[in-house]
């Protein structure tokens, strides 16, 4: 056991190291030759979406102690996407750093990984990859689906609809303000395929959780009994020496990239896998995504491209009974923390409901899977999610309308002088990960007033920052190198024809960009005074296209500690 660095012997740093620990434990807790298992908890009254993780490691703990190892709970930091300023992919980096050093300087063998909301699955994910312990994943689960005057909602969806509703004029604001009691229904993440549902199904994708548990509501009993499996798995994986570095391989991507395609995941996975892919070692790019994910056919009717949601899915046959439509798309031999190839996992799923989950001979889309772009517009590539995206402006020629930042664009988009049409094209930039920094989901502009009025529900947009995973419309973003890095976003001019065609996957301008100047606004922006997390992530962090990790994190580091502390 690694633990036994601490534990075993009977000097007088040993003694320290249990002594220290002892506090109601049973006497053979700490002779080493007992997994010492952390459970990575996420669980914070300030990250909603993950305020009932505490219940969830309780039963982890019990799994543990059945399986003959000790659990210890283990606060790790904690981002909640609805609170956290200015973004919360600012800290994702910060997060998975800190639980990688935790892992790291802590007498435990294994990790059991919680997260819910957002950030909190990709960072545990990457900070597991690099210090490479044994460790699975337990998803916190969806929220269970509230309804208004007798509608479903989707929570972030219906917030972006309902809001442009009462923009646009038909529906009042009281209306909209009496919806927010009933938007939240229960604990758990967003039960959209938003980003938090879809970094679960990820986990599960890369072979990191028990199969299966992607998905299961988080009020739902059934996932207190897995997060006991899970505890009971965890010593088991200590036992036979199984690392992420064993689970997450080339193929185990490949089926993450499939599965985003056919459940029409959040655009956020891009980035979050595209780092996680470095700290575990697997050359993924951002071309990968389109190469195996773009002809996948979308089989969940889930919104935000489609009707129905999580709970939907999961009543419906989950994730299994979605990707054995596909099996033949799947690496065959890419494992999960099981021991089994993962494909083995989704030979008895069935569809229980096809109007949530479609065979795949009547897709709700043929072909919707990540498209990536290039052009002298995104030179480094810019993706689109073609099944949140109209058909009709997936073909475009429109004027550039160009605002340097959120804030410009908050303060003109709804004058009434706008010079904008339906046809226009908004460019937004400076949201990148250096520009803003930390990356935000403001890609997904709201529309323009006075088109609102006119019964415009959607336009093309482009932006070097990230949209929520709940958001749809055609929106570009992701664009590389960002504005703030001398990407040629920065060098725009409103009335510039901008040219858009998915099919060709193409972004261009017609403009020479090369001869124009670079905008002394966000040389500014970079060169002004920060300090602590914020300036060195802004010295550090790199593209979109490459994850937007680190520089001087990527890699694995693995779990030694050659220093005694005392």
């Amino acid at each position: 056991m690694r633990s036994a660095q601490w534990y075993s012997g009977d000097d007088r740093n040993s003694y320290i190291h249990r002594a220290w620990m002892r506090r109601g434990l049973p006497a053979d807790a700490l002779t080493g030759q007992r997994p010492q298992i952390a459970i990575a908890n996420t669980a914070s009254d300030l990250t909603p979406c993950n305020s009932h993780l505490d219940e969830v490691a309780e039963h982890v703990k019990r799994g543990v102690w059945e399986a003959g190892g000790v659990p210890h709970n283990l606060p790790v930091v904690s981002i909640g996407e609805t609170q956290v300023r200015p973004t919360a992919m600012l800290w994702r980096n910060m997060a998975a750093m800190a639980a990688e050093e935790m892992f790291r300087a802590n007498p435990v063998d294994g990790v059991v990984l919680l997260g819910g909301c957002d950030k909190t699955i990709p960072a545990l994910l990457m900070a597991a990859a690099s210090v490479d312990l044994p460790a699975l994943v337990v998803p916190g689960g969806p929220m269970l689906t509230g309804t208004f005057r007798g509608t479903p909602l989707g929570c972030g969806t219906d917030v972006w609809r309902l809001s442009e509703e009462v923009r646009a004029g038909t529906l009042s604001e009281q209306a909209f303000l009496d919806s927010e009691s009933s938007m939240i229904r229960s604990r758990g993440h967003c039960n959209t395929m938003g980003t938090a549902s879809t970094m679960a199904i990820m986990a599960e994708a890369l072979g990191m959780t028990i199969p299966g548990t992607a998905g299961i509501p988080a009020p739902d009993s059934r996932l207190l009994v897995r997060a006991h499996e899970a505890g009971k798995l965890a010593v088991r994986l200590v036992d036979e020496g199984v690392r992420p570095s064993r689970v997450i391989s080339a193929g185990s991507f490949r089926n993450a990239i499939v599965a985003l395609a056919a459940t029409g995941g959040s655009t956020n996975a891009v980035v979050h896998l595209l780092a996680i892919a470095g700290r575990v070692g697997v050359p993924l790019n951002l071309q990968d995504f389109d190469d195996l994910g773009s002809d996948v056919p979308l089989l969940v009717d889930l919104q935000p491209a489609g009707r129905h949601l999580m709970e939907d899915l999961h009543r419906a046959g989950g994730l299994a009974a979605v990707l054995r439509e596909v099996a033949d798309l799947l690496d065959p031999d890419a494992l999960t923390v099981t021991g089994r190839p993962f494909v083995e996992h989704l030979a008895e799923a069935e569809i229980w409901d096809r109007e949530v989950i479609r065979p795949r001979e009547t897709p709700l889309q043929p072909a919707a899977g990540i498209a990536v772009l290039r052009g002298n517009l995104a030179p480094d590539g810019a993706i689109i999610k073609p099944a949140a995206a109209s058909p009709h402006l997936l073909r475009h020629r429109g004027r550039a309308l160009v605002f340097d930042s959120i804030e410009d664009f908050h303060a003109r988009v709804d004058d009434p002088e706008l010079d904008v049409d339906a046809d226009s094209v908004l460019i937004l930039r400076g949201c990148g990960p250096k520009g803003y920094p930390g990356m935000p989901e403001v890609s997904n502009m709201p529309l323009p007033a006075k088109l609102l009025h006119l019964g415009v529900r959607d336009m093309v947009r482009i932006c070097d920052g990230r949209m929520s995973g709940t958001a749809y419309g055609t929106v570009v973003l992701h664009v590389a190198p960002e504005a703030a890095a001398g990407g040629p976003l920065d060098r725009v001019r409103t009335g510039d024809w901008v040219t858009l065609d998915v099919p060709g996957r193409t972004l261009h301008v017609e403009a020479d960009l090369d001869a124009r100047e670079p905008s002394e606004a966000f040389r500014a922006a970079l060169a002004r005074p920060r300090r602590g997390w914020e300036r060195l992530y802004v010295q550090t962090v790199m593209g979109a296209d490459t994850g937007a990790d680190l520089d001087f994190l990527i890699g694995a580091s693995g779990d030694a500690v050659s220093r005694e502390s005392h």
